[in-house]
């Protein structure tokens, strides 16, 4: 619900500034390694007694099959993604929803 209201923002955003150079765009992560994640993990890790990887691993296995990268997103992947749509080189990417996923989400569109 959140993606979709977050894609529903930039396409308003975008038609709003039409014509004048501004791009405007969505990227869709998927789980990243951010802080919180970390302290999930850490936190399973701890009540299963096992290692933070073994919970990572069961955490794709169970929860994400369908993601190809297999592990979480690191922050600096996202970002490369952000930095990308935001520069000159992605003029063309306007009201996009820019997957930055790691393969978590099998539709094509």
């Amino acid at each position: 619900m959140t993606k979709a209201a977050q894609v529903a923002v930039a396409r308003g955003l975008a038609e709003s500034v039409a014509g004048t150079g501004v791009t405007v765009n969505s990227v869709l992560a998927g789980p990243t390694a951010s802080e919180g994640a970390g302290n999930f993990v850490a936190n399973m890790a701890k009540q299963q007694n096992i290692s933070e990887a073994e919970v990572e691993k069961q955490f794709f296995e169970t929860l994400r099959p369908s993601s190809l990268l297999k592990r979480f997103e690191r922050t600096k992947e996202v970002a490369s993604v952000v930095a990308f749509v935001a520069s000159t080189h992605a003029v063309a990417i306007n009201r996009g929803a820019v997957r930055a996923e790691g393969g978590v989400i099998r539709s094509i569109l």
